[in-house]
């Protein structure tokens, strides 16, 4: 018989899939629409050139660093070289390296991929506008910028700009031979070098699209949010943005013992295996030249268990996920924000109802084993009848122990550290899927923050499903420009408190804020985590 958390995972690839492949066949058709001018910008390396189309200046496939290959694979992101003339900048690059069956359509993939793109309002030119940088999820082993389209965003009045980082083993790598050809080099955590580039790239450039270098917000989604978490954490990061949007925030999340990090030590061990059970030993330059000979698409390989291996299951051989290497990553986030060393930014935080999950544990029994002592308790709160499912036993207790009751974590730290945060929970289900789902599963609030549920829906979206998506949308976009959510005629929008612990949700009866329904389950699960402190 199929293990059943094998049958959660594919159902969830299956749900989330659909979601990422509706983005992508929107964002196509944008940029397949028809031109209705074009402009050019000066940025570093040169002059781009963009699309003025409906509305809106779009550029994409904007080089922020050379091409990580060669010589310069598991290096830190390079100044791009100059080019001559006008450079295109018409379509979306090619996503990063990964597994093909898993990569986003349209765009391919590449080793050759640190670009980004920008979406901004044609119009509004007589004072700069605050800008959205967006940051994509898929477990740091997959995913890719082109599948999430600005245009509607962009639409409301701001900047938006999205950026492709490299994943799996071409991101998240630390073999000793790459400290004795750099011993002054970051190491280990090229993908988030990536993003800080881009972030950089934006200070210096933005201004030139009609940007506020002053005014960012960097967001993101899973381990796009989790990816954010390290930016608010980072001394590397100070100074780069000035607000936060983390969406159902993983690897890391906000609670060290969800899913743990890796010591750079620990990450070196990981790669020197893998390099063994290539054929490669030592750590000279002999070494590391023959580890970047071996071609892309098989450091790709064997990452579909990703998920599974980050909470608890087998390893993936090569692969380190978030490294904390001393430098970029100093320590686990959760302890930098207990101890009130993170940017002092404003933030919003949450996660959706029935978010991201996965065991390796077979029965009941093994699930709450996760709570020591405090079994029983779970049990009444999980199981009171005794007849609730594997399946849904996991989907309840890892949800919440690794999206859900984090998110509140870092919502409750931030508020104690006196930053103003924003907590909500995504529960809303589309009219016409709400006979096939519980609720709203992991990225499901991606399209309705995005201003386009029409991309999943297509025919089937209903006015409720349009009017969710201008107010969550909204709530987005004031916060971008102002650093507070509310406006607009929206329900209001209080900061949170930890005293109550409310939450702000998004559901199929409309918007609440009020108490949280999971509220028992988070508390505890709070209290296992203190334990552990």
């Amino acid at each position: 018989m199929k293990h059943p958390i094998a049958k959660y995972r594919a159902a969830l690839a299956g749900t989330t899939a659909l979601a990422l492949v509706a983005l992508t066949t929107t964002g196509t058709a944008f940029a397949q629409s028809s031109a209705e001018g074009q402009t050019v910008v000066a940025v570093e390396g040169g002059k781009v050139r963009g699309v003025a189309t409906n509305g809106l200046i779009v550029f994409k496939g904007i080089p922020f660093a050379q091409p990580p290959v060669g010589a310069l694979r598991w290096r830190p992101p390079q100044p791009v070289k100059p080019w001559d003339g006008i450079r295109a900048a018409t379509a979306f690059s090619a996503n990063p390296m990964q597994p093909v069956h898993s990569a986003p359509p349209g765009a391919g993939i590449s080793e050759d991929c640190l670009y980004l793109n920008v979406w901004r309002p044609a119009a509004t030119w007589d004072k700069p506008l605050p800008v959205m940088v967006w940051i994509y999820g898929g477990g740091l082993v997959r995913g890719g910028a082109s599948l999430y389209p600005g245009e509607f965003l962009a639409r409301q009045g701001i900047v938006i700009v999205s950026l492709n980082y490299r994943v799996g083993r071409l991101g998240f790598f630390a073999h000793p031979a790459l400290a004795r050809e750099a011993p002054d080099d970051l190491r280990g955590n090229y993908g988030y070098m990536d993003q800080l580039a881009a972030l950089r790239w934006v200070q210096k450039n933005i201004a030139g699209f009609g940007g506020d270098p002053k005014n960012v917000t960097v967001a993101g989604e899973s381990a796009g949010g989790g990816s954010v978490l390290v930016l608010l954490t980072s001394p590397l990061a100070r100074g780069l943005f000035q607000r936060t949007i983390l969406e159902s925030a993983g690897l890391p999340t906000p609670r060290a013992g969800a899913t743990p990090m890796r010591s750079l030590a620990a990450a070196e061990s990981i790669a020197v295996e893998y390099a063994r059970a290539a054929g490669i030993k030592g750590d000279d330059p002999a070494a590391l030249a023959a580890l970047r000979a071996i071609p892309a698409a098989t450091l790709c390989q064997d990452m579909d268990a990703y998920l599974l291996a980050t909470m608890g299951g087998p390893e993936i051989p090569g692969l380190s996920h978030s490294i904390i290497d001393g430098r970029l990553v100093v320590e686990p986030p959760e302890a930098t924000v207990r101890a009130g060393r993170q940017a002092m930014v404003p933030v919003i935080v949450g996660a959706n109802n029935v978010d991201l999950a996965a065991s390796p544990a077979q029965t009941k029994e093994g699930v709450f084993a996760m709570f020591g002592p405090l079994a029983p308790q779970a049990r009444k709160l999980y199981d009171p009848k005794g007849d609730t499912s594997l399946k849904d036993l996991v989907q309840m207790v890892i949800s919440d122990q690794c999206m859900v009751e984090p998110s509140r974590n870092l919502a409750e730290l931030m508020t104690r550290a006196g930053q103003p945060a924003h907590f909500y929970r995504f529960s809303y289900v589309p009219e016409a899927l709400r006979a096939k789902m519980p609720g709203a599963p992991h990225a499901a609030e991606i399209v309705f923050a995005f201003d386009c549920p029409g991309a999943i829906l297509k025919e089937k979206v209903t006015d409720a499903d349009l009017s969710m998506a201008r107010t969550m949308s909204g709530y987005w976009v004031d916060f971008v420009k102002t650093g507070d959510p509310n406006g607009g005629g929206r329900p209001a929008w209080p900061r949170y408190d930890p005293a109550s612990r409310d939450v702000l949700n998004f559901t199929d009866q409309g918007i609440t804020d009020g108490p949280d329904p999971l509220k028992e389950r988070l508390d505890l699960w709070r209290t296992v985590w203190e334990q552990e402190h």
